[in-house]
């Protein structure tokens, strides 16, 4: 303990307009957080005094990162400012580190009042990249709107901070570290605890590890690739697949975690993850995966590169779910879903969010959760989990004693396959952003609209309903509104038009999303564009898109 009582000061700021979190947190280009002078300090106070004082006094939180970029100076600010605002004890990963699934699952464990995780996902590192702070609560997920609101108030009116500058950490020591404060009659605790520890101890009660070793090193041993994108997932894949599993070393990929990720966005897609998907197309390797920066989003790739898109991910899961002895031993309850999954299970369609998850879990409701944007999880903790999903594959792959594109197909064969892609225009314009999605939403929920028929080509598609997307929680009747715009066709194809919340701040991003289902298995193998150009064509043409954001084609294409 420190021999001098560390002082606390109380630092006059002033607030900013701009730091009501979204869907993912608080991301703002790195530049931002690193550069206004206080936007973090205004931005950590604002969380910590939106939660009650009594309950702030002595309570317990725990802070993670993914790593990158100004993560380790943000975490002693983090430090300093939870001593002077009373909190009683950090709990933070070795190194600053720790997954978003970590973070859920030790809030859960050790009963903690909440987390702070440094991270903007999929976003890029680096100075000239992206930062992010997110708050999750008691349960171990992000924070509902009620939260995210309570923080908004307080920072738009914030007129000073509390930090401890003094106090410093070393984040490289595991153990207890107690700080004595100045007018405090209890010691402020750090923990420095191993990154994985705690969230491997949960994967065991959850999977049969002995299964899937014997996949990865047994006589028929399946080779595998993993890919952690150089973020915080190096440390869980090395420690969990190699170390525990039996996967060779040269298995997992890019582990090293690096501040502005090896120079690429570490998004697990098609696009952004092409080393592995190149690596898969030869043939002798009969598993992929990749991860995004803080492990909560996950892609799955087969032999010869066969790629699982996220709505399949999902209905697959559903579907064998049995496979798991944590289902096995408590049963299935209903899935939540921002996808289509064709199983007979109660669904809950939600919008884009975990954190809508949360409430139908924590009522019982729900096992299984999925979104279109690579992130899938169960009731175990309350975020998405890449792991935990590609666990969950090669306990499939382990009970079937098949190949990822058997199990699929398999899948497509009984209940259809649902062709699937998104098109993202990212760094567009906000205000030309705004205009598009309002213009558009004029068009959809005009009365004449539901009579329209597109003709392209040999198809016609027919408008069957049209809306914007509004979620009423069937826990506590909490009404969430303008959640996308929705057009569903007579043959149940769909287009979805959705402003994201998760970009860094450097402009909108328009999402445009395409689904067609299809019974027939000798139609079912083919080209995922080919079969969606269509619907494609009518989303540009009603939307303008192009000529309205000056963009010639997508961003990306999933």
């Amino acid at each position: 303990m420190e021999t001098n009582p560390i002082p606390v000061v109380t630092v006059q700021t002033s607030p900013f307009d701009d730091q009501r979190p979204g869907t993912n947190g608080l991301r703002r280009k790195t530049a931002v957080f690193e550069g206004k002078k206080n936007y973090l300090q205004n931005y950590i106070q604002s969380v910590l005094s939106s939660i009650d004082l009594r309950d702030r006094q002595g309570c317990t939180m725990v802070v993670g990162s993914d790593g990158r970029y100004f993560s380790r100076a943000a975490t002693e600010i983090i430090v300093q400012m939870a001593a002077a605002n009373g909190i009683g004890r950090l709990v933070i990963g070795h190194n600053g580190l720790l997954s978003t699934p970590a973070v859920s699952c030790i809030i859960r464990k050790i009963k903690a009042i909440g987390g702070i995780i440094l991270t903007a996902s999929h976003n890029p590192g680096g100075p000239g990249g992206d930062f992010g702070v997110k708050f999750n609560v008691a349960n171990g997920g992000p924070s509902p709107d009620t939260v995210m609101e309570k923080i908004a108030q307080v920072s738009r009116t914030l007129e000073e901070y509390a930090i401890c500058p003094d106090l410093r950490i070393d984040l490289a020591r595991l153990g207890r570290h107690d700080f004595d404060l100045e007018n405090k009659f209890k010691p402020f605790r750090v923990e420095i605890v191993d990154s994985v520890e705690l969230y491997l101890n949960l994967l065991r009660t959850i999977f049969d590890f002995n299964a899937i070793k014997s996949l990865l090193t047994g006589p028929e041993q399946l080779k595998i690739r993993i890919d952690a994108m150089n973020g915080v997932m190096g440390l869980y894949v090395r420690r969990i697949m190699c170390d525990e599993l039996g996967a060779p070393a040269n298995a997992a990929v890019n582990c090293v975690p690096m501040e502005d990720f090896g120079g690429r966005p570490p998004e697990p897609n098609l696009t952004y993850a092409a080393p592995l998907v190149d690596a898969m197309k030869g043939g002798d390797i009969g598993f992929g995966a990749a991860f995004d920066a803080d492990g909560d989003r996950y892609m799955i790739l087969g032999e010869n590169g066969f790629f699982v898109n996220p709505s399949d991910s999902l209905a697959v899961m559903a579907a064998n779910l049995s496979c798991i002895p944590y289902f096995r031993q408590l049963g299935l309850k209903g899935f939540d879903t921002h996808t289509h999954t064709h199983t007979p299970i109660s669904l809950y369609p939600t919008p884009t969010g975990w954190r809508f998850f949360g409430n139908l879990m924590d009522s019982g409701r729900c096992s299984l959760c999925g979104e279109e944007s690579f992130g899938t999880s169960s009731d175990h903790i309350r975020e998405k989990d890449g792991l935990w999903s590609v666990l969950v594959w090669l306990s499939m792959m382990a009970a079937r004693k098949q190949g990822v594109d058997e199990i699929v197909k398999d899948h497509w064969a009984k209940l259809g396959r649902n062709y699937f892609c998104r098109f993202d225009y990212e760094g567009v314009d906000p205000r030309a952003a705004f205009y598009l999605m309002r213009d558009l939403e004029g068009v959809i929920t005009d009365k004449a609209f539901p009579s329209q028929k597109f003709a392209v080509g040999n198809t016609v598609y027919s408008v069957e309903r049209a809306d914007n997307f509004e979620y009423v929680d069937p826990v506590d009747g909490t009404v969430v509104r303008n959640q996308g715009l929705r057009i569903i066709f007579t043959d149940a194809s769909r287009l979805v038009f959705r402003l994201s919340g998760s970009g860094g701040g450097a402009g909108a991003t328009v999402r445009i999303y395409a689904e067609s289902l299809e019974r027939d298995p000798e139609r079912q193998n083919r080209e995922t564009q080919a079969v969606l150009g269509p619907l494609i064509a009518i989303a540009l043409k009603i939307s303008d898109i192009h000529e309205r954001t000056g963009r010639r084609s997508p961003t990306v294409i999933t």
